[in-house]
């Protein structure tokens, strides 16, 4: 099941959930690029507030250093005041680090939230987990927490350089001695997180039966008997109420819904008919979300493949 507000919403397949999570990644990685992009200008020969009177040539030493655009053309900075002054460059690189962080804490807690005995859904590798040293039967994800808890380093790294230069005049002020271990210390962590991550992603254990059966619950597919009456020519809000009906009726007849009396269930609207419980078959269900971003199976396979032919 697929949640919102941490309540079972729709069913989408595990590959799907996991796919949202390359998206973000893939975020991240134009991030580095564009933050790399940045740093790609040469400072060089801007002297401490105003150049130099020195016959310096600074195009050939930027192309010499490797400042250089896809074309080969130099790039320089353009204003010797900005080009002290500015950190611009590593706030970008710690904010790109942070988002990564983010997204790599979102994934830990889904992580350690599918590992609880309440969810179920996957079996973390011994080699990253601990027990407990009071409570012999626990499997702590530990790796994880760690992970879920280094990200707030990288946010404090990132915050740190924001509050070094929000006060500063222009240009060159001793406070800025301090722009290195943040910047360091936001590297380390980042690499650290996916080195991590590529050693335990691929070996997370998915529980099919438990999964199967969290996801047999058919209020989760009350979305789809709304798109039934839509369909029929039923105003949404009106079918909306509808369903809201029906599931009022499962309630008080302590009866699933698919199991419903058709006769009780045409009397809330005349719309339902019998193949109304067609929209509880969960292959269909799925199977009817086949267009682009959709959690449909071939969708998903053609995503996989997407990002297969993508990282080669």
């Amino acid at each position: 099941p697929g949640y919102t507000h941490l309540q079972r919403a729709q069913p989408v397949s595990m590959a799907h959930h996991i796919l949202a999570y390359v998206e973000m990644i893939d975020r991240d990685r134009i991030r580095f690029t564009q933050a790399w992009n940045e740093a790609n200008i040469c400072p060089l020969g801007s002297g401490a507030i105003a150049g130099t009177t020195l016959p310096i040539d600074r195009a050939f030493t930027a192309k010499e250093l490797g400042f250089i655009d896809p074309d080969g053309t130099p790039r320089l900075t353009h204003n010797s005041m900005d080009a002290v002054s500015d950190r611009d460059v590593f706030i970008s690189f710690t904010a790109a680090c942070a988002t990564f962080g983010v997204h790599v804490s979102r994934l830990s807690e889904d992580c350690i939230l599918w590992n609880s005995a309440e969810f179920n859904f996957i079996s973390l590798p011994d080699t990253f987990t601990t027990g407990s040293s009071l409570m012999p039967q626990k499997k702590n994800p530990d790796a994880f927490e760690l992970l879920r808890g280094k990200v707030a380093q990288i946010a404090g790294c990132h915050q740190t350089l924001l509050m070094l230069v929000k006060g500063l005049p222009l240009t060159y002020n001793r406070d800025l001695q301090d722009d290195k271990p943040p910047v360091f210390a936001a590297f380390d962590i980042t690499c650290m997180a996916a080195e991590v991550l590529i050693a335990m992603i691929p070996e997370i254990e998915p529980n099919e039966p438990a999964c199967t059966d969290a996801v047999s619950d058919p209020l989760l597919l009350a979305t789809d008997v709304v798109d039934y009456l839509v369909l029929k020519g039923v105003p949404f809000r009106e079918a909306h109420h509808v369903v809201g009906s029906l599931v009022s009726l499962s309630e008080s007849l302590e009866t699933p819904l698919p199991e419903l009396p058709i006769k009780e269930v045409m009397k809330i609207n005349p719309a339902l008919e019998p193949d109304w419980i067609d929209c509880f078959n969960l292959k269909s269900a799925l199977e009817r979300r086949e267009k682009t971003g959709m959690p449909g199976p071939k969708q998903v396979r053609k995503e996989i493949e997407r990002w297969k032919n993508q990282i080669a």
